[in-house]
């Protein structure tokens, strides 16, 4: 009978080792993979909005910012799940290239669009004619295949309501 329980404690010992080193290889190749096809490389937008300009009561919220608009999106799916046609953003023009930065959100013109695009910038570059901006929509697997110059930039995205 003792080497019976013995036995019987033994077994259930290295099943419970290699249950668990299975569950763990698994779980851990599982999670690793969700992660890795859930992951994007996406910047965030540059802190445009101070604290100071926020102001919260028990019955509305203020946000002071000048010369603001309010903007609808259509659902192209490019910039998923961020901007949809559920999403509204507040959108200012902006004075100078210095307002602008990577990981921003802006509304540009393009030749092959009779709207704006709203694309994230993804890199800021010089060539001969100047600063550049590359922009991408977050959804899509590259980036915009113009150099956008900032004369064509006609909004940046400085809030998002949903």
């Amino acid at each position: 009978m003792r080497i019976k329980n013995i036995l019987g404690i033994g077994t259930l010992f290295i099943f419970i080792i290699i249950s668990t080193v299975f569950t763990t290889a698994y779980a851990t190749s599982f999670f690793n993979q969700t992660t890795n096809e859930i992951q994007y490389n996406v910047l965030s937008p540059s802190d445009t909005i101070s604290e100071s300009q926020i102001l919260v009561y028990n019955n509305q919220v203020i946000i002071r910012i000048p010369n603001a608009q309010w903007a609808s999106y259509l659902d192209t799916g490019s910039m998923s799940p961020v901007l949809d046609s559920n999403a509204h953003g507040i959108e200012i023009v902006p004075k100078s290239i210095e307002e602008i930065h990577i990981g921003d959100i802006i509304a540009y013109e393009a030749k092959w669009n009779n709207i704006p695009v709203i694309h994230r910038i993804v890199d800021i570059k010089q060539d001969e004619l100047g600063i550049y901006f590359v922009l991408k929509g977050d959804n899509n697997e590259k980036p915009d295949p113009i150099k956008v110059r900032f004369d064509q930039i006609r909004y940046k995205l400085v809030a998002i309501i949903y």
